[in-house]
C-alpha cells in the first residue's frame, strides 16, 4: 500500500508538471505555442485566410528546418470584435505565449485592450491604424504590440503626396466610412497632408458601415469635379462604390489604400477602376529574390499567388519567430513573464530582411520600410514602383 501510495503521488506530480508545461507556452512535445487569429469566414475573410495562409507558411517552413519547433493554434474570429476578444481568451487558455493577430482594425483594437493586460507579445499583419500600437489619449505606447504593416497615417500621407507629385493632381475628393477606425484614420492623413502640400480637397462625403447605395454622396463629389477620388476603405465597398462612380459621373482618378487588396476578386467589371491607383505593402512583380522565393512556395502550397495579406503573414510570423527564438536561446521558461518580455524586447530590436521589405521598428512600434504604387491597367493589377 505505501509502494502504491508512492507511485501514485509520483504519477499525478508528473501530470500536473505536464499539465503546466503545456499551458505555460510550450506543448506536450516542447514546441512552443504560437496563436494564430484571424477571420476566416465572414465578410472580410479574404484578408483573414490570405494573413494565416502567410503566417503558416513561415512556420511550417521554419519547423522544417529542426530546431526550436512552433506549434500554432488558430482561431476563426469571423471579423467581429467581441468574437476576437473571446478567440484570444481561448488561445491564452490554449497556452499560447506569443500572438500573430488580429487582422482588421476594429477586432485588433478590442484584442489590444486585453493583451495589454497580459503583456501578451503580438503582431497583426494588417491592422493600420495608429491607435493599434499607441494610445494617443494617454500618450503612450502599447508596448507589447508590434506590425508588419505600416499604418493609415503612412498611407494616408503617402497617397496625397503621390497623386500631387506623379499625377499632377490639383483637387481631391474623398469618401470614407464614418464608422469604421480604418477608414477614418486613411480620410484623416490624406487631408491633413493635402493642406500641408496646398492640395485641395474640394468634397469629404461619408457613408455608414454596411452601406450600399453611395449615389447621393458620389453626386456630389461629381458636381466639384476632383483631379483625384480617394476612397479609402475596403474592397468590397470600393467595388461598389468605384462601379456608382461611373454611373454618377465621377471623371476623376480613383485612388487608395492598403484595403483595396483582392478587389480584381470581386469586380465584374474591372473597367470601372481602369487607372486607379493604390498604396500597397507588396507587389507579385517586384522582382527582388525573396519575394519571389516567397511566391514560388506559397504557390505550390496553396495553389495561387499570394497577395498582399499573405506576405505581409508571412513576414509577421517571421519577425514573431525571430523573437521567440532569441527568448529560447536566452534559456527562458516559454509562458513566463519574463519569457514574454524578452519577446517583446526582442520585437522592438528587430532587424530583418523580410518579403515586404527590411524591417526596422520605429518608437511606435511600427515598421519602416517603403511603400508600393498598385496600378490598375488593362484591367490587371501592375507594379507601379516603390515610392
Amino acid at each position: 500500500m505505501k509502494k502504491f501510495r508512492i507511485l501514485a503521488v509520483m504519477l499525478v506530480s508528473a501530470l500536473l508538471v505536464s499539465s503546466l508545461a503545456s499551458c505555460g507556452g510550450t506543448s506536450a512535445s516542447g514546441a512552443v505555442k504560437v496563436g494564430i487569429l484571424a477571420p476566416l469566414t465572414g465578410d472580410v475573410a479574404q484578408y483573414g485566410i490570405a494573413v494565416s495562409n502567410g503566417a503558416k507558411l513561415y512556420l511550417d517552413e521554419f519547423n522544417a528546418k529542426g530546431g526550436l519547433q512552433i506549434e500554432y493554434v488558430e482561431y476563426d474570429e469571423e471579423g467581429d470584435p467581441a468574437k476576437a476578444v473571446t478567440g484570444y481568451n481561448h488561445l491564452v487558455d490554449q497556452g499560447i505565449t506569443a500572438l500573430i493577430g488580429d487582422v482588421t482594425t476594429t477586432p485588433t483594437l478590442a484584442v489590444v485592450e486585453v493583451a495589454k493586460a497580459d503583456n501578451m507579445p503580438m503582431i497583426t499583419a494588417s491592422a493600420t491604424a495608429a491607435s493599434v500600437t499607441y494610445d494617443a489619449e494617454s500618450d503612450a505606447v502599447n508596448g507589447n504590440v508590434f506590425r508588419s504593416c505600416f499604418i493609415d497615417p503612412f498611407q494616408g500621407t503617402k497617397m496625397a503626396s503621390f497623386v500631387q507629385e506623379k499625377l499632377s493632381a490639383k483637387t481631391a475628393a474623398v469618401l470614407f466610412c464614418s464608422e469604421d477606425d480604418y477608414s477614418i484614420g486613411l480620410k484623416d492623413s490624406f487631408v491633413e497632408q493635402a493642406g500641408r502640400i496646398g492640395l485641395e480637397v474640394v468634397s469629404t462625403e461619408a457613408f455608414a458601415k454596411g452601406a450600399t447605395d453611395f449615389q447621393a454622396q458620389l453626386t456630389n463629389i461629381a458636381a466639384k469635379a476632383p483631379d483625384v477620388l480617394f476612397i479609402s476603405y475596403y474592397y468590397g465597398d470600393v467595388a461598389l462604390a468605384a462601379a456608382q462612380a461611373k454611373e454618377a459621373g465621377v471623371s476623376a482618378t480613383l485612388i487608395g489604400a492598403d484595403g483595396w487588396a483582392g478587389i480584381m476578386e470581386v469586380l465584374t467589371d474591372p473597367g470601372v477602376i481602369e487607372g486607379a491607383y493604390y498604396c500597397s505593402g507588396y507587389s507579385s512583380d517586384d522582382t527582388t529574390p525573396a519575394v519571389q522565393e516567397f511566391i514560388k512556395s506559397y504557390q505550390a502550397k496553396y495553389g495561387e499567388v499570394p497577395n498582399m495579406f499573405a506576405a505581409q503573414g508571412y513576414d509577421a510570423a517571421k519577425v514573431i519567430v525571430n523573437a521567440v527564438q532569441k527568448a529560447v536561446d536566452a534559456k527562458l521558461q516559454p509562458g513566463s513573464a519574463e519569457f514574454k518580455q524578452a519577446v517583446i524586447d526582442n520585437l522592438k530590436a528587430t532587424s530583418l530582411d523580410c518579403v515586404t521589405g527590411h524591417i526596422t521598428y520605429d518608437e511606435y512600434n511600427n515598421p519602416e520600410k517603403d511603400a508600393v504604387i498598385i496600378n490598375v491597367k488593362g484591367g490587371v493589377e501592375t507594379f507601379w514602383g516603390k515610392y
